[in-house]
């Protein structure tokens, strides 16, 4: 039997007592109002900020601080697991259908229980720094077949450690943005000068994000043992990609120009993701001690893309993928981060890299579903390589427990043209 709270919660909500994500909002009122810290159950939004006021934050770390009266999540998260876990009893305790702190006191439900639908989601943290990894084995083969032919797919230092690049953190936007086509450089065709303008093939990426919590200081790495406890939870993520500015631009120091990002509102704590912890993929060869785990866990998060084409208001469920495909962990990518001493601070975001599985409707973007661009896909009449103006892309996930759920709501964007030429 899942837990029940006194507010109301549909059997399908991705938002029950057992979840509870964080996220900053504001009211969707004249002005818009200052941003607040708040946790998502069914329907509606806990303003944190309301309910430290009324002094329910009465424990030994949360009792005195001003984490909640923050326009963004970093400070809590600064403050690292035992504040998470004494925040987490508190709020669920709260919501406790048998419990009546909150529940008889109208004038404090009215002030700090807001309907979801009158609250506009903005970016849960300041994100100081970004990071995108390459860990998923299928997405990696696939592509490296596409780019380099079936003989050696996977290049050899992959299997040693999480690949990755670093990105520009000031453009990660929030679920719901516009996202412009990117402009940029092409490959030349024969002698020609390379092409520059719009991208003529841009693709989503389907991915996962952690969210750093304390951090270390520069030159103290962070052990692999205790990576857990740096990351606060996770976050959907599509990492845009214009593939054909990304192949003339990337060599030899990665991609530049070709990537946008987009991020869900709400942080699902790796708490709340405890129950659906599940074995990895079998590490071959055997990471070098720092990125050995004797805790080697990933989570089960079935995911799904869908794939709304301009002018249609059907959306098709083109990918199912799962978190658990990962062949790097994330307590590895955060335990490589820091191996030379390199600072991570709370709200950094650690991209996962594209996540697809083994078969066919697993593939977690454009360019291996399409086999960059030789197949088309089918979407309800309309065909596709890639992204056109006005199609749209839903990500969600979503964890099954016996009954009950706990996702991650969606991460949408749709593509606007690109930047008209300055005159």
């Amino acid at each position: 039997m899942g837990l029940k709270s006194f507010v109301e919660v549909s059997a399908d909500s991705h938002f029950p007592l057992e979840n509870l994500p964080y996220g900053v909002f504001r009211p969707k009122t004249a002005g818009g109002g200052d941003p607040s810290t708040g946790v998502a159950i069914g329907d509606y939004v806990l303003d944190l900020s309301a309910i430290a006021a009324a002094g329910l934050f009465d424990g030994p770390l949360l009792k005195k601080s001003q984490c909640f009266n923050q326009p963004s999540l970093n400070l809590f998260l600064e403050m690292g697991r035992p504040a998470w876990k004494e925040a987490r009893a508190t709020i669920q305790k709260l919501l406790s259908d048998d419990e009546p702190t909150l529940r008889d006191n109208i004038s404090l439900r009215k002030k700090s229980l807001l309907p979801s639908n009158e609250v506009e989601m903005l970016l849960p943290v300041v994100i100081g720094d970004y990071t995108d990894f390459f860990c998923s084995m299928y997405h990696t083969r696939n592509c490296g077949i596409i780019f380099r032919g079936p003989d050696n797919p996977i290049m050899p230092n992959w299997f040693h450690l999480p690949v990755a690049y670093h990105g520009r953190a000031s453009s990660v936007v929030i679920s719901g943005t516009n996202i412009i086509r990117p402009r940029g450089q092409g490959h030349p065709i024969g002698s020609s000068s390379p092409y520059f303008g719009p991208t003529k093939k841009l693709d989503f990426e389907l991915e996962m994000a952690a969210i750093v919590g304390p951090g270390n200081q520069l030159g103290k790495n962070i052990d692999v043992s205790e990576a857990y406890d740096h990351i606060f939870g996770l976050v959907l993520m599509n990492d845009w990609s214009a593939r054909d500015i990304q192949a003339w631009e990337y060599v030899p120091l990665g991609p530049f120009l070709g990537k946008s990002t987009t991020i869900s509102p709400w942080i699902v704590t790796l708490d709340a993701l405890e129950p659906f912890a599940c074995d990895p993929p079998k590490q071959d060869p055997q990471p070098l001690s720092y990125l050995a785990e004797k805790k080697h866990i990933n989570y089960d998060i079935p995911l799904e893309v869908l794939f709304k084409p301009a002018g249609q208001e059907q959306a098709s469920v083109i990918t199912k993928s799962n978190f658990k495909h990962l062949y790097w962990t994330i307590t590895q990518q955060l335990a490589h981060h820091t191996i030379n001493g390199c600072n991570l601070r709370s709200g950094d975001l650690l991209g996962t890299g594209t996540i697809s599985g083994p078969e066919n409707d697993s593939l977690g973007c454009l360019l291996e579903i399409t086999w960059n661009g030789q197949n088309q896909l089918s979407l309800n009449g309309s065909a596709r390589t890639f992204l056109e103006d006005g199609d749209e892309i839903i990500i969600t996930g979503c964890c099954e427990g016996p009954d009950y759920k706990v996702g991650f709501g969606t991460c949408t964007g749709k593509i606007i043209p690109a930047i008209l030429e300055d005159k």
